[in-house]
């Protein structure tokens, strides 16, 4: 659905279809009286009177025969995530009510100094917005006309680019999850990062020849099985004028994930379509720092395969030389994505020596069962990088908690026949020790933090700010880490 937002500065309440206006607690209308008619607001408040007391943070009655009334009751000292949510809210609001047009009386609202509730509020709006039916035969051009009556201020005029990279960044990351297998393979993966290169991103495909030479086997032997090609992309932007060390981010890109010879369930499996998550949040962020024109140096790199149990396929019990030189045994083959990071870590630092590095991965079900779709499972090797991301998910409710690493359990993950294996075949703590795992491809000592995404990544129900599907969790909290961090 498409949000079109138009800017007015005056216009009268009586002359429109639909208004609406920000309230007090329990709708006290004492801001919108400024608004409204005499008769009007008169008439609204004993309207109010006669209602029950309402659970709901948004209502709307008729105030004459052409014009109807929306109020939204805003609690006092919200944050900036319950301001977007709000807007969420309002947009779903519309859809149920089919108002396609609707007028924002945006001095109702009287907030904090700098605290841009326009902007937020209208971000939670387009986040809510998105829908993906570019397979869907029959297609309705749904058009949502939002005009903000009133002035803008500086604050809101400063955020608009912010915002809106942050929307097409997101955006971005839920059109590539929501991609079907067949349609978003690693080969058409790679030619999509390509043309990001517009934004003034410096992209650089290594394909498997390229990988294979190099020795970063972990990950080809992972996709060896799939007709597709494997593939690792590098998405390089440079907003700073120092030569200072980059940020480097670094995502899972399994396009499809069958487990292998170590097949999966049928059950569910269809869902494998969204285990390159990792990949989409980094590409989304990427997308997010070159159109906004972030002042930093960030490097993503993303690793892009198929899993598939063809005649060539890792067999269970193979053994690969990693690009560290590090040996490890394939137990299981639908522990695939660990392989493919442990490549892309060590090729991060080796290449781009960067100040930090965090990894994102649909990587582990026990982080599902251990924190279902509140929180990702975040993993480090630094107190006060593990302390930067947690506050910054609580600012965009993107939340992470932090989960053990310990030297025990690196044991469980040490092999007879190589100098380790990928999984823990004792049982028990599957997310850390697939942590401690990837930790062992840190060569040196970099700050490093992963994140397990793998319950925030998609959602078979809606969202606070989105309507099912794909969420594009990881952008907005990553983007707010840097911008905290780092400019």
């Amino acid at each position: 659905m498409t949000v079109q937002v138009l800017y007015k500065n005056k216009s009268k309440s009586s002359n429109l279809g639909v208004i609406a206006l920000f309230s007090e607690d329990k709708f006290q209308i004492k801001n919108a009286k400024s608004i409204l008619s005499k008769n009007q607001a008169s008439y609204v408040e004993k309207i109010l009177k006669t209602k029950k007391k309402s659970k709901e943070n948004i209502i709307s009655l008729n105030l004459n025969e052409k014009t109807t009334l929306i109020l939204i009751s805003l609690k006092k000292d919200l944050k900036s995530s319950d301001v977007e949510n709000i807007g969420a809210e309002f947009f779903n609001f519309m859809k149920k009510n089919l108002f396609d047009d609707v007028s924002i009386f945006t001095e109702s609202v009287r907030s904090k100094p700098g605290r841009d509730f326009i902007g937020r509020f209208m971000h939670g709006l387009k986040l809510k917005s998105y829908e993906f039916n570019i397979y869907k035969s029959k297609k309705t051009k749904n058009i949502i006309t939002i005009n903000l009556i009133g002035k803008q201020s500086s604050l809101f005029i400063k955020n608009k680019l912010k915002f809106k990279a942050l929307e097409e960044g997101t955006f971005f990351t839920r059109d590539l999850v929501s991609e079907p297998g067949n349609i978003l393979h690693p080969d058409e993966y790679a030619k999509r990062l390509l043309k990001l290169k517009k934004y003034g991103l410096k992209i650089t495909v290594y394909d498997e020849k390229k990988l294979k030479k190099l020795g970063l086997n972990a990950l080809v032997g992972v996709g060896q099985g799939s007709i597709r090609g494997s593939y690792l992309v590098t998405i390089e932007w440079k907003g700073s004028k120092s030569n200072s060390k980059p940020l480097s981010f670094i995502g899972k890109g399994v396009c499809f994930d069958t487990g292998g010879i170590s097949l999966k369930p049928a059950k569910f499996m269809e869902d494998m379509t969204y285990d390159m998550a990792g990949s989409a949040v980094v590409v989304g962020l990427m997308k997010n720092f070159a159109i906004r024109k972030a002042k930093i140096n960030a490097v993503g790199v993303v690793g892009l395969v198929e899993n598939m149990p063809g005649g060539n396929a890792q067999r269970p019990g193979d053994i690969v030389k990693s690009y560290s030189g590090k040996t490890i045994e394939v137990l299981n083959t639908d522990a695939e994505g660990r392989l493919v990071l442990a490549d892309a870590l060590t090729f991060t630092e080796k290449k781009f020596k960067p100040q930090l590095m965090v990894d994102l991965a649909t990587l582990t079900g026990a982080i599902i069962v251990c924190l279902g779709s509140e929180y990702a499972g975040l993993f480090s090797n630094n107190d006060n990088l593990s302390k930067q991301l947690f506050d910054a998910g609580k600012k965009v409710d993107e939340k992470v908690w932090r989960l053990p690493l310990h030297k025990n359990y690196d044991k469980l993950m040490n092999s007879k026949n190589a100098d380790m294996q990928n999984i823990n075949y004792v049982g028990g703590a599957g997310s850390t020790t697939a942590a401690q795992f990837l930790q062992r491809f840190i060569i040196n000592k970099t700050p490093w933090a992963h994140l397990d995404i793998a319950g925030m990544a998609f959602s078979k129900y809606a969202g606070a700010l989105n309507s099912g599907g794909a969420t594009g969790y990881g952008v907005r909290l990553l983007n707010k880490f840097v911008e905290d961090n780092y400019e």
